[in-house]
Order: C-alpha cells, then sequence, then structure tokens
C-alpha cells in the first residue's frame, strides 16, 4: 500500500523520517510517497485534508482534529526549545500591543503560545520563518517570534530576545512544549493507522541508534546550514518524546488545548485525538 506523507525540511523532521522513507526499517509493506515543505504549508495542506501522514503544528491539529489522529511517536516536545519573541531593541511587555509583529506562520503552535502569553498583541504579520530576522533588521516590523535553527543565530545577528515563549510555558504549566505533531487520516483503516504507528517509532529508533545514517538525508534537505547549528537542531528537537509521547507529553498536549480555549485562540475539541 502506497501512501502520501508530508514533513518539513528541518533537520529533525529529515532525521527521524530517513529510515521511513528510504527503506533502512521494515515497513510492513508500505510504501510512501513524500512531501517536504514548511510546515505552515504542510498545517494548510492538512485544512485540505490532502496526506494521508503528515507533520503539523499542534496549533494547527486543533483545527483538523475531526480528520487526523495523533500518533505517539515522531512528535517534537521538549523543554528549553521553544519560540523566542525576539527584536532589534529593548521593548517592554506591556508595550507589544502597539507593535507589529512577525509569525512563522498563523497557525503554527508558536503563534498559539504568543497568543497565550500576550493575547492583546493582535497586529500579526506572516512570514516564512526563516526570513523573520531579515524582517526585524529592515525594521518591516517591531520584533518577530523565531523556530527552529534561527534560535542558533539571532545573537550574531544582533537582535534580543525579549521573551522566551517555551520558558514561559513550561514556568506556567511545570510541562513540556508541545511544538510538533506527526498525524495520520482517521478515515484510513485502524490496522493501517497502527501499522504506521509502528514504523514511524521504528524510524525515530533507527535514527536515535544510528545517527550518521540520516545524515546525507538531512544535508541535503538542510540547504545552507552549518553543520554544528543542524545538529544541535536534532539534539534539540529530537528525545523521549518523539520516541513515545508517554502520559507526561499526552498531558502537556492537553493542556496546551485547554489554556488555548480559555483564551478562544482554537475551536473545542471532540474526538479522542490520540491514536488507540
Amino acid at each position: 500500500m502506497k501512501l502520501t506523507i508530508g514533513f518539513s525540511t528541518c533537520p529533525n523532521d529529515t532525521f527521524i523520517f530517513d529510515a521511513l522513507v528510504n527503506g533502512k526499517i521494515e515497513t510492513e509493506g508500505l510504501s510512501f510517497t513524500m512531501l517536504l515543505a514548511d510546515i505552515e504549508e504542510l498545517n494548510r495542506r492538512a485544512f485540505e485534508n490532502e496526506l494521508d501522514i503528515t507533520k503539523l503544528s499542534y496549533h494547527a491539529y486543533a483545527y483538523v482534529s475531526d480528520h487526523y489522529v495523533l500518533l505517539n511517536s515522531g512528535s517534537a516536545l521538549g523543554n528549553n526549545n521553544g519560540p523566542l519573541l525576539i527584536s532589534k531593541q529593548k521593548i517592554y511587555p506591556d508595550e507589544l500591543k502597539d507593535m507589529k509583529i512577525a509569525i512563522p506562520g498563523k497557525y503554527t503552535t508558536a503563534n498559539l503560545l504568543l497568543g497565550i502569553a500576550y493575547p492583546e498583541a493582535k497586529n500579526r504579520i506572516e512570514y516564512v520563518f526563516s526570513n523573520i530576522e531579515e524582517a526585524i533588521l529592515s525594521e518591516e516590523v517591531d520584533a518577530g517570534v523565531i523556530i527552529h535553527e534561527n534560535r542558533f543565530t539571532y545573537k550574531n545577528k544582533g537582535l534580543i530576545k525579549i521573551t522566551d515563549l517555551g520558558e514561559y510555558w513550561e514556568n506556567k504549566t511545570k510541562m513540556p512544549i508541545p511544538l510538533g505533531c506527526i498525524t495520520i487520516k482517521r478515515d484510513l483503516p485502524l490496522y493501517i493507522q497502527q501499522k504506521i504507528s509502528r514504523v514511524m517509532r521504528r524510524s525515530v529508533e533507527f535514527a536515535l541508534e544510528n545517527p550518521q545514517e540520516s545524515l546525507a538525508f538531512v544535508k541535503k534537505y538542510a540547504q545552507e546550514m552549518d553543520e554544528e547549528v543542524m545538529l544541535k537542531h536534532i539534539d534539540l528537537y529530537v528525545n523521549k518524546y518523539s520516541v513515545d509521547l508517554g502520559e507526561s507529553g499526552k498531558a502537556a498536549i492537553k493542556t496546551l488545548y485547554s489554556e488555548a480555549q480559555k483564551n478562544n485562540v482554537i475551536p473545542s475539541i471532540n474526538q479522542q485525538i490520540f491514536l488507540s
């Protein structure tokens, strides 16, 4: 059976999907047509129900939970790895309501966390995540929320941190930060969903046990990213929650949605969200 699968070009995604899409593990008779795209494009494709299996922002998942269910493996959760709100000069939190803020997509978890931390900061402008630093430097915007490898580069460009939104979340909830998830269509047969769940976990475990095996695939899509930054990126976002959400990971996800619903940021979720 051939299934469509979408994930981003970010090193953590190519690292964990390499074994699955390149035949390095037992896939139980499944094969895959892959689409690599920016996370916000993947979010939008999920709104159209396009892909059988896809990486999504946890924020976006709240809008497609009727059509997709969460896999237990492949997620990006963790500690000290959340999005950062940065600027060119010092800005105090109470000034944000009057500021133009670049975000890496309306449906990113970064934007969701910004809304939880600063609900009054309404003037948000969407950018591709890799263009946000330049938008701040050129003063197109006053501040921006950065994700992925930009965590490692913004200081070198003279930019400063206003708020670590991940730290804000962890201090508020004492839980890891849910960032990105892997989902599968609900209308696929349950035995296929469960097969994918096993294969996905096998792919993550293979990557962690054989980290050199995926480097060529990771580098192919990492563009001009410095190798040290690429490895830091993987180390930051691939961890025990990527292997299995566990009870603490699931509790963090439920809390994220509960907090977002309090702020009327997302619709109510009426489905069981975790694959049984």
